[in-house]
């Protein structure tokens, strides 16, 4: 047997609540470290017994210390231990990476109405909020289900509420606006109103319907469709474009030029949810060409790594990108075949 494989065998000391947190619901998170480590876990008398394969226990133990350090007292989340699992399997020699991990509920933006902490879970989140905190202009770029618009939402109203800004301003493309709109019944703000039905949800959970119906009806928050800002300037206020990949170059190049005195501005969007007609360039993909060299601009990239859904979302969309890349490589030799 070589040195490398050489079985071994580690003990933890754990107190009640660090066991009770990293168990889950019928030791639920134990049996899947087990089977992603191929190691055996045991505990008895506050100790936790890991065996295995030298290199899997010290990742399981790296795990257990991120997880166990956490200065979070809720229950584990499948979520984060889902995530702690992917950084040590992808950056098995940086500790500052699952370090860092431990430090991520100590960033917290703000509370839902409810009470709930929001904070990023993830460390491209966590680059994203720091982003945001320092630029004025910040592109959040990524995947379904990555934060990017919540986030957002969030530092917008924690910007709002600590009077960093005077107003809060929530747009996105309703591209259907020439067609299908005119079916629906009502007047243009009835028509629009399904386009930006995520940006009220989130509104309506971290601050609540009476608290933003208030703020809305004095003008202090505006949810509007994309065209209601032509021809405006937007001073002292967070601004944020929603679903951008959906803008034409037009449109982009619009917006960017409203931005006034005293505001930020975040743009979201997933490149590859183009609702766009056949032919049509993203003002989103121009954009990131176009401004790429400017130093007042962060650009986050987003992955499927930082989905923070369900743990089959990051399933999906990691099937997608490895679909899409399978296209892109056969489409490449397929072209490279032809010209020869």
């Amino acid at each position: 047997m070589s040195e490398k494989s050489k079985e071994v065998t580690e003990i933890l000391e754990l107190n009640i609540e660090q066991l009770k947190r990293l168990f889950g619901t019928q030791d639920k998170y134990l049996r899947k470290l087990e089977d992603q480590y191929n190691v055996s876990l045991t505990s008895r008398d506050g100790k936790l017994q890991i065996k295995g394969n030298d290199e899997k226990v010290h990742s399981v133990v790296r795990v257990i210390h991120i997880l166990c350090d956490s200065e979070d007292e809720k229950d584990l989340e499948e979520q984060q231990l889902n995530y702690a699992i992917t950084i040590e399997q992808d950056k098995q020699n940086d500790s500052e990476a699952l370090e860092d991990i431990a430090q991520l509920d100590k960033e917290c933006i703000c509370h839902t109405i409810s009470g709930k902490p929001i904070c990023p879970k993830t460390l491209g989140q966590k680059k994203y909020v720091e982003a945001m905190q320092k630029q004025m202009i910040v592109f959040g770029l990524g995947p379904a289900g990555t934060g990017k618009t919540y986030l957002a939402m969030a530092m917008a109203i924690y910007a709002f509420k600590t009077e960093q800004v005077s107003r809060i301003i929530l747009t996105r493309p309703a591209i259907e606006a020439g067609e299908k709109l005119g079916f629906l019944p009502g007047d243009l703000q009835s028509k629009v109103d399904p386009y930006l039905r995520p940006l009220y949800d989130a509104l309506y959970q971290i601050m609540g319907a009476d608290s933003f119906q208030k703020n809305m009806e004095k003008g202090l928050i505006e949810v509007a469709p994309l065209a209601y800002m032509r021809g405006r300037t937007l001073d002292n206020a967070f601004i944020i474009l929603d679903e951008a990949q959906n803008t034409t170059p037009a449109q982009m190049k619009m917006f960017l030029t409203r931005i006034g005195f005293g505001s930020k501005v975040v743009i979201t969007g997933d490149g590859s949810q183009k609702d766009l007609a056949p032919g049509v360039k993203s003002g989103l993909d121009e954009a990131v060409r176009v401004l790429s060299g400017v130093e007042e601009i962060a650009f986050c990239k987003l992955t499927n790594k930082d989905v923070v859904r369900h743990p089959l979302v990051q399933k999906i969309v990691k099937a997608y990108d490895d679909y899409e890349a399978k296209e892109k490589s056969t489409n490449r030799k397929t072209k490279r075949q032809r010209s020869s």
